[in-house]
Parts: C-alpha cells; structure tokens; sequence
C-alpha cells in the first residue's frame, strides 16, 4: 500500500505539472501568434515566453524522482 501511494504522488507531481505547462502555453501560444503577426521581431521574446513555462515540467519530474528515490 504504501508504494502503491508512492507511485501516485510521483504520479500526481508530474501529472499536474504537465497539465499546468499545457494550459499555460496554449494561453502564452496563441497570444504570441497574434504578437508575430502585427510585430515579426518580437520572435524571440515570444519562443523565450513559450519555453519559460516548460521549467515547471522539468521541476515536477524532479520532485517525483525525489519522491520516487527518497
């Protein structure tokens, strides 16, 4: 039982870590395709803008490999 609540907490730090990520991005995506169109040399700013949200993913996957290997 008590691997079983393990394997869902590393389960539910990634899982909604990704789900957070997805939700943001699709927000910070499209807001940026309308930035692109009107201004094409804020590119830059917005790929930094899309990536910066993807460090919570990388922060889940580590709380779950420390749950997992504590």
């Amino acid at each position: 039982m008590e691997k079983a609540l393990i394997a869902l907490a590393a389960a539910l730090a990634i899982g909604l870590s990704a789900l957070a990520t997805a939700w943001a991005q699709s927000r910070i995506g499209s807001a940026g395709a309308g930035t692109i169109a009107e201004k094409p040399e804020l590119t830059a700013t917005v790929i930094i803008m899309v990536a910066i949200p993807e460090t919570m993913v990388i922060l889940g996957f580590v709380v779950a490999t420390m749950i997992l290997y504590r």
